[in-house]
């Protein structure tokens, strides 16, 4: 859990400079959006099976069954499994790996960022590895 959140602060102090990352193909940026967006959907439309189906082999591996993952995501994940909105950051290189940032707001109205890791499979889909969050500051109006 630590290490998750060192990494989510890291990626972020470093998202200025690492904007402009070489790298990261369009076509890659628009893959790795549409199964980030496809797996909130699917939490949208509680279909555990689909919303599994875009984790990494690891991630499927580790939970075993899509139910159990889908109970994970609601109890510890609820800002990702219920969004109030969403907006993406660029992708970015965080050394040799693809993240995703993107920019969540829950049913409260308190800002988050989410730190999705990405992985490229053999056939050529992206698969999402993770997710770390953190919670942003409020800002002041």
């Amino acid at each position: 859990m630590r290490r998750g959140l060192v990494a989510t602060v890291l990626v972020l102090a470093l998202a200025p400079a690492l904007a402009g990352a070489p790298g990261i193909s369009d076509a890659d940026a628009r893959a790795v959006r549409a199964v980030i967006e496809a797996q909130l959907d699917a939490f949208k439309r509680d279909d555990a099976a689909r919303a599994f189906s875009y984790a990494a082999p690891g991630i499927r591996n580790a939970f075993g069954t899509a139910e159990k993952f889908m109970a994970m995501v609601r109890e510890q994940y609820a800002v990702v499994y219920r969004p109030r909105s969403v907006s993406f950051e660029a992708p970015l290189m965080a050394g040799e790996d693809l993240v995703q940032p993107v920019h969540l707001i829950d049913g409260d109205g308190h800002a988050w960022m989410a730190i999705y890791p990405m992985v490229k499979l053999p056939d050529g889909t992206w698969r999402i590895n993770g997710c770390h969050l953190a919670r942003l500051p409020a800002r002041e109006t």
